[in-house]
């Protein structure tokens, strides 16, 4: 986990200012500066959440911004079973379960 001083190193390892850094990772300034200290006022602790922790490291490797994944459709033959029967209407669990239940009610009600 990333503590005070860890990030305080990361920020001055790209030679970022405070603000630099708070703008890069979409931060006040004074947030970075609580995540520095470890602590807010009054000695209340701070922890640096994954997602600015995953963003700094995304920045270190050069990461400016993230589009989401890439929208090409996948190949018919790729597709799984599950994808292809959630195209008809309904998915193939779903039914496989469905499936379960109308054959244990006939043999209940075959019993009775």
């Amino acid at each position: 986990m990333m503590k005070g001083n860890d990030f305080k190193r990361w920020r001055k390892g790209l030679d970022l200012s405070q603000k630099d850094a708070a703008d890069a990772l979409g931060l006040k300034r004074r947030v970075v500066q609580y995540y520095e200290k470890g602590e807010r006022g009054g000695g209340k602790p701070v922890k640096i959440p994954r997602t600015v922790r995953l963003a700094c490291y995304a920045i270190t490797t050069g990461v400016a911004d993230y589009e989401g994944p890439d929208n090409k459709k996948p190949d018919k033959a790729k597709k799984s079973k599950k994808a292809d029967s959630r195209e008809n209407g309904h998915d193939a669990l779903d039914g496989e379960k469905r499936d379960d239940k109308k054959t244990k009610k006939k043999k209940k009600d075959k019993a009775e």
